[in-house]
C-alpha cells in the first residue's frame, strides 16, 4: 500500500512566483523543461499550466526544443518527454557532481536496517530536488517521493534539513520568500518552520510529521561540504508511528550515514596534488 499526499498535484511551478514580471523566452523554456522534469507533466495542457504559459507559447518553445533535441513528442498520444540532449548535457553536469553512486550504499543500508524508503535529495534554489530513491520493503510506503520531484525548503525532512543548515542569513531569506509559495502546504507556517528548525540544530537531524501527508513523515539529515553548507540530504519516509516509536535510532543512523558520505564525497573532490602532497608530507 502506497501514501500519497493529501493534496492534489500543485498546478503552477514554484519557478514561476514572479511571472508578473517581464519574461524572457530562455526563462520560458526553463520552465518548460524543469515542470517536465518532474515526470507528472507531459500533456501540452499540463506543461502550459504548470509553467504558467499559455498554451501557444508553451506549443512554440515545445516544437523549438523538439527540433533540437531536447524534448520528444509521440506521433500517436501527442505527449512530450525529454529528449536525449538533455541526457548528454545531464551526464556532463553528473561527472562534475553526482553524490549518488556515494550515497547510495548508504540508502541501501538504511532500507535494511529500518525497511522504509530513503530518499537522497539536493538543494535547488529555494527547493529540493529528490534525485534518488531506495524504495522501502514495509509494506505501507510512501510514493509521492520520486525521483524528479521537487518540494519548497522545508517541505519534507530532507527539505527540511537543507533548509535548517543554510547559514542563517540565508536561510531567514529563504523563509521569507518560502511563505508566499506555501500554499499548498496550510500547515506549514514560519512558526513552524523555525521551531523545527531550531529542533533540527538541536538534535543533529530534522522531522517533519504529518504536515505534508496524513498520517506520514520524515526524518532527515543534511550532507556537508567542507565549509559546512548543505550540499544533499538523506531521508527516510515512513508512517509517524514507526518513526516516533525509532526516533533515536533512526537520527543516530542517519547521521553515521551521513557522516561517513562527507568523508567519502572530500575523498573524491579533493585535488590531486593535494592529495599527492598530503601523502608526501606525511612521510
Amino acid at each position: 500500500m502506497a501514501a500519497t499526499d493529501r493534496n492534489p498535484p500543485r498546478t503552477k511551478s514554484i519557478v514561476t512566483r514572479n511571472s508578473g514580471t517581464s519574461v524572457s523566452s530562455v526563462e520560458r523554456a526553463m520552465r518548460v523543461l524543469r515542470v517536465m522534469s518532474e515526470g507528472a507533466n507531459a500533456r501540452l495542457t499540463d506543461i502550459a499550466t504548470a509553467a504558467d504559459l499559455d498554451k501557444a507559447t508553451a506549443l512554440r518553445l515545445l516544437e523549438m526544443m523538439v527540433r533540437d533535441g531536447f524534448v520528444m513528442r509521440d506521433a500517436a498520444t501527442k505527449q512530450f518527454t525529454l529528449g536525449p540532449e538533455l541526457m548528454v548535457l545531464g551526464a556532463a553536469a553528473l561527472r562534475r557532481f553526482d553524490p549518488r553512486p556515494i550515497v547510495r550504499p548508504s540508502l541501501m543500508r538504511l532500507v535494511g536496517q529500518f525497511e522504509d524508503s530513503a530518499v537522497l535529495s539536493l538543494p535547488s534554489g529555494i527547493e529540493s530536488l529528490c534525485i534518488d530513491v531506495e524504495e522501502g520493503t514495509y509494506p505501507i510506503r510512501a510514493n509521492y517521493l520520486r525521483v524528479g520531484s521537487r518540494r519548497p525548503l522545508g517541505v519534507g525532512a530532507g527539505s527540511l534539513a537543507l533548509l535548517a543548515w543554510l547559514p542563517d542569513a540565508e536561510r531567514e531569506a529563504a523563509i521569507d520568500i518560502l511563505l508566499g509559495q506555501l500554499q499548498r502546504y496550510p500547515l506549514i507556517t514560519a512558526g513552524l518552520l523555525r521551531e523545527r528548525i531550531a529542533e533540527a540544530r538541536t538534535k543533529g537531524y530534522a522531522v517533519l510529521l504529518d504536515v505534508v501527508v496524513e498520517r506520514m513523515g520524515g526524518i532527515g539529515v543534511p550532507i556537508l561540504d567542507s565549509q559546512g553548507r548543505p550540499i544533499a540530504a538523506i531521508s527516510i519516509a515512513a508512517l509517524n508511528d514507526r518513526i516516533l516509536s525509532r526516533e533515536a535510532a533512526m537520527g543516530q543512523s542517519l547521521m553515521h550515514e551521513a557522516m561517513q558520505c562527507q568523508v567519502r564525497w572530500t575523498e573524491a573532490t579533493r585535488p590531486a596534488g593535494r592529495t599527492a602532497h598530503r601523502v608526501g608530507a606525511s612521510k
